[in-house]
C-alpha cells in the first residue's frame, strides 16, 4: 500500500513564520522557566530535609562550599556580609562581642549556615579561637574578612592635647587586630595554598578625615598591611585585598555622627551620611553594596585579583576630601 502523501503546511492569513517562530520561543522561554523553578523547589526541599543551607536564587552559588570568619559580623556590614554569603553557599563564623546581636545572626542565617563565637581582635588568642573553630567545625577555612573596628573617641580633644590611649586603643583593634587575623588565617591557608583575606579599610584611609587622625592612621595602616602581606602571600595561592567604603550608616556610624552632631535627629545624621557626604547622584551606599564587593573579592571570580584596594565610594576619594561636610555641617 502506498504511502499518505504528505501536504506542505500552507501558512495563511495573518499568520506568519515569524509569528509562529515568536510563539515557539516564548514557549521554549515558558518551559525553561518551569525547569528551572522546579530545580529550585527541589533543592530547597533537600536543604530543608539535609538541613544544609538554601542558596542563591537559580543555584548560581558563587561561594558553594567555601568557609568564611567574618569578625565584626554581628551588625552593619559584617552582618550584611554574613547574609550575602550564606546567600551564595558559604558557611560562616560570625565573630564579635555583641553576643546578642551575634546569635541573633546566627540563628537568622540557620545553625547548619552560621555560627557565632565571641572573639574582640585586639586579642590575638581570641581570633586565633575563631578561625581554629572554622577548622574544627567545617574542616578548612577559605575566606578570612577581616571587618572589625572601632571609631575611637569622636569627641577628641585638640591635637595639642590628644589622649594617646585612646590612640593605642584604635591602633589595636583596627590595625593589631587586622594584623592578627591575617596571620592566623594564613597559618591555616597557606598549608593548602589556597584561600582569600579580605580586610575592611576606609575612605579615611585613603585620603584621610580631619575629625579623627586615630581612626584615619588605622585604617590607612590596614591599606599597607594589604599590600606587604599580598606580596608575600602571592607564591603560597593565598590572595589579600581591601575594601574601602565611604560612610554607611550603620548603627556605630550613626552613634558617632550623633556626637559630631549634636542636637539634629536620627533622620538628619542619616542625611548627612546618605546626601551630604554622597557625591553621586540617584543612590546611596547601603551596608548589602560593600557586602557584595567583599563576595566578588572571596569568589573565584577574582581568582588574580591580589594585593587590590576595592574602593566603595562613588567617586568621592577622587572628588574631594572625606572630612569637607564636617566642620561646616556641624555649625549650622
Amino acid at each position: 500500500m502506498p504511502s499518505p502523501r504528505l501536504r506542505p503546511l500552507r501558512v495563511r492569513g495573518s499568520l506568519s513564520w515569524h509569528n509562529l517562530h515568536l510563539a515557539a520561543s516564548a514557549l521554549w522561554h515558558l518551559v525553561d522557566g518551569i525547569e528551572l523553578a522546579c530545580a529550585e523547589l527541589r533543592f530547597l526541599i533537600r536543604s530543608r530535609l539535609t538541613e544544609e543551607p538554601f542558596c542563591c536564587a537559580g543555584l548560581v552559588c558563587r561561594l558553594a562550599g567555601k568557609v568564611a570568619v567574618i569578625t565584626g559580623g554581628a551588625s552593619g556590614i559584617g552582618k550584611a556580609t554574613a547574609a550575602e554569603f550564606v546567600r551564595n553557599g558559604a558557611k560562616v563564623v560570625i565573630a564579635d562581642v555583641q553576643d546578642d546581636l551575634g546569635h541573633a545572626v546566627a540563628a537568622e542565617l540557620g545553625p547548619a549556615a552560621a555560627c557565632y563565637t565571641r572573639c574582640d581582635v585586639s586579642d590575638e588568642a581570641q581570633v586565633a579561637a575563631a578561625v581554629d573553630l572554622a577548622v574544627a567545625r567545617h574542616g578548612q577555612l577559605d575566606v578570612m574578612f577581616n571587618n572589625a573596628g572601632i571609631g575611637g573617641n569622636p569627641l577628641r580633644p585638640p591635637l595639642g592635647a590628644a589622649d594617646l590611649a585612646d590612640f593605642d586603643r584604635v591602633m589595636a583593634t583596627n590595625a593589631r587586630g587586622v594584623m592578627a587575623g591575617l596571620k592566623h588565617a594564613a597559618r591555616v591557608m597557606v598549608p593548602r595554598r589556597r584561600g582569600c583575606i579580605i580586610c575592611t579599610s576606609s575612605v579615611a584611609g585613603v585620603v584621610g578625615t580631619a575629625m579623627n587622625p586615630a581612626y584615619s592612621a588605622s585604617k590607612a595602616a590596614i591599606l599597607g598591611l594589604v599590600r606587604a602581606v599580598a606580596a608575600e602571600m602571592a607564591r603560597s595561592g593565598v590572595r589579600v585585598n581591601a575594601i574601602s567604603p565611604a560612610g554607611v550608616p550603620t548603627p556605630a556610624a550613626m552613634e558617632i555622627f550623633s556626637l559630631w552632631f549634636p542636637g539634629k535627629s536620627v533622620e538628619e545624621i542619616r542625611r548627612i551620611i546618605e546626601v551630604d557626604m554622597n557625591v553621586m547622584d540617584g543612590t546611596v551606599l547601603e551596608a548589602e553594596d560593600i557586602a557584595r564587593a567583599a563576595m566578588y573579592l572571596a569568589s573565584d571570580e577574582a581568582k588574580y585579583v591580589s594585593g587590590h584596594n576595592l574602593v566603595v565610594d562613588g567617586g568621592l576619594t577622587v572628588s574631594r576630601s572625606v572630612g569637607n561636610v564636617s566642620a561646616s555641617t556641624a555649625r549650622e
